[in-house]
């Protein structure tokens, strides 16, 4: 039988304390929120494992590390709206809904997002609205966010995304696909969306719907 209180503990101390991560809500919500509950149960074994944990073809728990130091990145303030794209099985959304934010939680697949919707009730998440819809156009109707966040590696920089962010909001994601990419923020100042600050050097597994288009060749 595993003790998943005390892999939790080794998870934070080992991997999350160890990187710079000092948000007292932050790793008081990673060590509550049982992350296996949000994996099948033939994976809950690897659940905090220090790296990603694909859960189907097209998602994955991000590397617990990447997560917590993206979250802490984007600076959250009790009571903001963040948009987590990509959310996969929801443990993104849980975590941040143990900070006091309103999380709208968007995938594109009806099965995901209703297996997500069904995690987060299990653990009795919060305030998390699942939506399903395409990744890309972010989740207008409930826009604008002061947050959004990317669980997986961008190729493009997401256009829509920038367009439903508040004034001084942020996005985060890790940019760049492949064993060498850097987490970014990027932040709405005076109606604009800059180029972006590099926060720190990450990998993750690429977003299909933010891919490049295939370069032409003669």
């Amino acid at each position: 039988m595993i003790d998943f209180a005390a892999a939790r503990r080794m998870m934070v101390d080992g991997q999350i304390r160890t990187s710079d991560v000092t948000d007292h809500g932050l790793i008081t919500a990673m060590l509550e929120l049982p992350r296996e509950q949000f994996l099948p149960a033939a994976q809950a074994p690897i659940a905090y494992f220090d790296r990603d944990i694909p859960v189907d073809a097209g998602r994955c728990l991000l590397k617990p590390m990447v997560l917590a130091k993206l979250i802490q990145a984007a600076e959250l303030k009790p009571g903001e709206q963040v948009l987590d794209v990509a959310c996969g099985t929801g443990y993104s959304s849980a975590v941040l809904a143990r900070l006091g934010v309103t999380v709208v939680a968007l995938e594109d697949d009806p099965d995901r997002a209703r297996r997500c919707g069904e995690a987060l009730a299990r653990v009795r998440a919060g305030p998390v609205t699942v939506a399903c819809g395409a990744l890309e156009r972010g989740w207008p109707a409930l826009a604008p966010y002061d947050v959004i966040l990317l669980n997986g590696a961008l190729e493009v920089e997401p256009q829509h995304l920038f367009a439903q962010l508040k004034e001084d909001g942020r996005l985060l994601g890790v940019f760049g696909t492949g064993p060498v990419g850097r987490a970014m923020i990027y932040r709405r100042e005076r109606g604009e969306v800059g180029g972006g600050r590099a926060l720190f050097d990450a990998a993750a597994p690429a977003l299909a719907a933010f891919a490049a288009e295939p370069a032409f060749v003669f």
